[in-house]
């Protein structure tokens, strides 16, 4: 098997869910989803390179939230590719996260590391499985994984783990988070109804204005438990929509939220006004890609 030689770097991008459904639920009490989902160009940052003996390293703004133990996804990825191509011997890798998206704040920052790390680890070990194997194995570390392996627009359905992917125009927005911590379970289980109507047919070729429209017309079936839990996400969405968001939404479980803008500008200009009003949160101007 081939190694390369030589430093590898890849983005984690953050994952916006535009809309989310909870359609069901499983008999192993997995719910059901369908969720529009896209990828920021903010994000987290993965570098891999062959090494004399495994290391793991996590910096960046967030880093010191996080353990470099077993228990991080980008290890028990590493640990998980090895095992799928019985890589022997096991070729030492070095790799650096560098956290720059809050941890567990509803933008599939853990998954989108650990799927990066698929990405990069697959080509530094010369590429021992295909597209479709990658993704086979990336369904076993996390229903997001597979979402966040693919990294372009789609709609995940299942538990996540079926993806279609979807035609989206750029979209310019801004990243809210007010700095709780919202647990993902505790808000499933505030959940008042599991059996809500899926997603409306997705329009082709919408434009900002269409793709606004449709959201509208759409939910996060996750954003009033997570509220009741945490009431500043409302504060939040009050600060994108008086910023001059044209639509502002709570992404996955939260607390994470996001507001579309027009134009790159506006989003810009909206994010200094926040971060100016609440310097304690995280905000961020960004697009989709």
């Amino acid at each position: 098997m081939n190694v390369i030689a030589a430093l590898l770097v890849e983005a984690a991008p953050a994952k916006i869910n535009l809309a989310l459904h909870v359609t069901g639920r499983r008999a192993d009490g997995y719910h059901l989803l369908e969720s529009l989902v896209a990828f920021a160009e903010l994000g987290d940052r993965i570098e891999v390179r062959p090494t004399n003996e495994d290391h793991f390293f996590i910096g960046g703004r967030f880093g010191g939230e996080l353990a470099a133990d077993n228990h991080n996804l980008v290890l028990r990825a590493r640990d998980a590719l090895r095992q799928a191509v019985a890589l022997t011997p096991l070729s030492p890798v070095s790799i650096h996260l560098e956290k720059m998206l809050p941890v567990a704040s509803g933008i599939g920052g853990g998954s989108s590391d650990a799927a990066a790390a698929l990405r990069l680890l697959n080509r530094l070990w010369g590429s021992p499985l295909t597209v479709e194997q990658l993704a086979a194995l990336a369904r076993q570390l996390g229903a997001d994984v597979p979402m966040c392996l693919a990294a372009r627009p789609l709609i995940a359905r299942g538990i996540g783990e079926m993806v279609e992917p979807v035609a989206l125009p750029a979209l310019a927005m801004v990243l809210v988070n007010p700095g709780v911590a919202v647990s993902t379970p505790q808000v499933f289980g505030r959940l008042e109804s599991r059996e809500n109507p899926p997603l409306p047919p997705l329009p082709r070729h919408a434009d900002f204005a269409g793709l606004v429209g449709w959201l509208i017309a759409t939910r996060n079936d996750l954003e009033a438990p997570a509220r009741q839990m945490a009431p500043v996400i409302g504060d939040a969405l009050d600060a994108l929509a008086s910023s001059g968001a044209a639509f502002s939404r709570m992404s996955g479980s939260g607390a994470t939220c996001f507001g579309l803008f027009a134009t790159p500008s506006a989003a810009q200009a909206a994010a200094t006004t926040i971060r100016h009003a609440r310097p304690n949160w995280f905000v961020e101007a960004t697009a989709t890609n």
